[in-house]
């Protein structure tokens, strides 16, 4: 019996799906993320947040937990988190919960109902009570020393509502500050609920009324009265780096003991005092005469991105992440007595607070808690012995996504050089091959901190391509560079040395590769299209420069000029033709021979217009727009279509595959047809 190629495909798609070892984009779209671990006044417990996302509700289901760390017993659930609060990208705000002087109590600032209030819950999990009852939504708030509560609001609910809606009756006015990117009207998700808004600083956006003066109210949350202050509370709060000296460098973090006066701070040396090094610096106070500078080898030259006081000891414990290990994390202590630094642990990744590699682990004067996760290894909470450096689990929440990752293959670490020597990590999913070709690759170059979902911005699913037969690699970005130029072709020379790196051990086939990334990872996949003939497909989310996005950007007057001329040393397209001519896309269309799919968020895809509707119209790019979603998106169901679509995108330009589903065959369609167009165009 003869079998069709179309049979063969379906057969092949079908095995595929059906592998039990198969890693799906919705499990790493579900993957359940901890943060900021905060250990109770006695040292014996710590309380930290878990987030899980519900594709079904399109939405995270938020707890906090307390558990004791010297009897091996469960988390006790203490109360709900409520919607997780994001900023103007979409990244999540850092949950932050404060203990009560006696141990009794925490207070955390949540969205529940529509609203953001200080909330206490007991840490024996008997009861939570919403404390601040304000019209307004609590910014900020912090525990004073005889557990009075303070907190800062800004304009209230239903006043910003009826601001609102007056713009709307009257029109919106266009002006620097309009999103001209984006609907005008309640078009973008602020504290949980479709606000209109404005822009801040650079493309920030910020709430209707944002401008207007914070205000700060003091309460008794035992009687519930309330006073309003003239400023915020006097306390040990951290200084503010504009407070620090400059003689090290500039200071870009900060951490003062508690219960203490001193201060340590670490500063960055620009590039033009003799490099980026970061110095660790501590002082006895802010204007102390000499402050002490740790210059053991273990804090200098050091890539150092976190700090903080060990309580009741001379010591600081500090971060180092080292981006030649792939983001691999190690703690020290740096004692201020003796100026020896001891290591406390290493890591094969993140040991940190959370997600980002700068958060901070729980400390407390004999142990830290911290959030442990590795390029296959979902996050877990650990206990950490400060003086043995032993670790042990304390909470796993991801335990069987861990056994399924470990059941379809471990990714490795990859390191190699490019052709000026610049050194480069990378995170490697292997993939075994179909058919007697190695199998195709698939890149995304920016940062590849802790468990790997799917590249900076998790649209990218690694593992499940890898499943699939492609084999992915997540690259960690070289250090910041001044020019848009060299940044984008030292990127491009880290693809191309991986590949060949990859080809000539045998591991891909270099004649297929794909690529693709969020911000400065798109720029750089498209930079790649329009500079080599490396990527046989590309994805993207992010809009690159273009004359459209200065168009736009242009309302805004001297602030976007200046940044315009800092990040893509540019000005206006008729002052700077060179430069334009090398950055933006449209005017480099016949230089993009791979096609392209963009899936972009509403509040940027406009930017892109200038060449992605003439690509639409080439039949050389498919593209998405995403409602209410921000630089990085984060409602679950969207993430779960953008990483599913891409590994499609993928299997079918690498693989020539198709998947079953009924319910797909109008984007087969749509691609099919540019499949044909590209044939088509090469017989030309």
């Amino acid at each position: 019996m003869k079998i069709s190629p179309w049979s063969l495909l379906l057969v092949i798609t079908i095995c595929c799906v059906c592998d039990a070892r198969a890693i799906s984009p919705r499990q790493l779209v579900e993957t359940v993320d901890i943060g900021s671990p905060s250990l109770s006044p006695g040292g014996d417990r710590v309380a930290f947040r878990v987030e899980r996302p519900s594709i079904e509700r399109n939405t995270y289901d938020t707890v906090w937990y307390v558990q004791r760390l010297d009897d091996g017993s469960l988390p006790v659930r203490v109360a709900e988190g409520g919607v997780p609060l994001r900023d103007s990208a979409g990244l999540p705000v850092p949950a932050s919960a404060v203990w009560s002087g006696d141990g009794r109590w925490l207070y955390y600032r949540a969205l529940i109902d529509g609203r953001i209030d200080v909330w206490r819950a007991a840490t024996d999990g008997s009861g939570t009570t919403p404390l601040t009852l304000d019209p307004a939504d609590v910014q900020a708030f912090q525990l004073l020393a005889d557990d009075r509560l303070a907190y800062s609001v800004g304009p209230a609910r239903a006043e910003v509502s009826a601001a609102e809606q007056g713009e709307y009756e009257r029109g919106i006015r266009i002006d620097a500050n309009a999103p001209t990117s984006q609907n005008l009207f309640r078009s973008g998700l602020t504290e949980g609920r479709l606000a209109t808004q404005r822009l801040g600083f650079w493309f920030d956006r910020v709430p209707l009324l944002a401008h207007r003066p914070v205000q700060w109210v003091q309460m008794d949350p035992g009687s519930g009265e309330k006073q309003h202050l003239d400023a915020a509370p006097a306390s040990q709060s951290t200084p503010a780096l504009s407070e620090l000296p400059k003689i090290w460098g500039e200071p870009f973090k900060v951490a003062r003991e508690q219960n203490g006066r001193r201060v340590a701070f670490l500063a960055r040396r620009s590039a033009s005092e003799g490099g980026r090094e970061i110095r660790l610096v501590a002082a006895q106070a802010l204007s102390a005469a000499k402050p002490a500078v740790c210059d053991a080898d273990l804090c200098t030259g050091q890539n150092i991105t976190d700090l903080q006081w060990r309580p009741d000891h001379d010591e600081v414990v500090f971060t180092v992440t080292d981006a030649e290990a792939g983001m691999a994390q190690s703690i020290f202590r740096w004692n201020l007595e003796t100026g020896t630094v001891h290591l406390v642990t290493r890591a094969d990744g993140l040991l940190s607070g959370g997600r980002d590699e700068r958060s901070a682990c729980g400390v407390s004067a004999d142990a830290l808690v911290c959030v442990a996760a590795a390029a296959g290894t979902p996050p877990r909470l650990e206990h950490v012995d400060l003086t043995t450096g032993a670790r042990r689990l304390l909470f796993d929440p991801n335990a069987s996504l861990a056994r399924a990752v470990a059941a379809s293959g471990t990714p490795w670490l990859l390191q190699w050089a490019d052709a000026e020597g610049n050194r480069f990590s990378g995170q490697f999913f292997p993939a075994k091959a179909k058919g007697d070709k190695p199998p195709p690759l698939f890149v995304t170059y920016y940062k590849c901190p802790g468990f790997q979902r799917g590249g900076y911005g998790d649209e990218w699913p690694l593992a499940a391509l890898a499943a699939q037969g492609i084999a992915a690699l997540c690259i960690n970005a070289a250090p910041f560079q001044a020019t848009a130029v060299d940044r984008y072709s030292t990127g491009l020379a880290a693809v191309e040395a991986a590949v060949a790196l990859l080809g000539a051990k045998g591991e891909i086939d270099p004649a297929r590769v794909g690529m693709g990334g969020l911000s400065f990872g798109t720029e750089v996949t498209m930079w790649t299209a329009m500079h080599s003939a490396l990527l046989s497909a590309a994805s993207t989310t992010s809009p690159m420069l273009s004359r459209t996005m200065y168009l736009h950007g242009s309302l805004k007057g001297q602030a976007f000029y200046e940044g315009l001329a800092g990040t893509w040393q540019s000005g206006a397209p008729e002052d700077t033709p060179a430069q334009w001519q090398a950055l933006a896309p449209e005017l480099n269309l016949e230089r993009i021979d791979a096609p392209i799919l963009m899936q972009m968020p509403e509040q940027e895809y406009l930017w892109a217009l200038d060449y992605a509707i003439p690509l639409i119209r080439e039949k050389r790019a498919d593209v998405y727009a995403f409602p209410h979603e921000a630089h990085f998106k984060f409602q679950p169901r969207h993430l779960l279509a953008a990483n599913q679509r891409n590994l499609d995108w993928f299997r079918f330009w690498l693989l020539g595959e198709e998947d079953a589903d009924p319910d797909k065959h109008a984007q087969y369609e749509v691609w099919r047809s540019m499949r044909d167009a590209k044939a088509l165009a090469a017989t030309r």
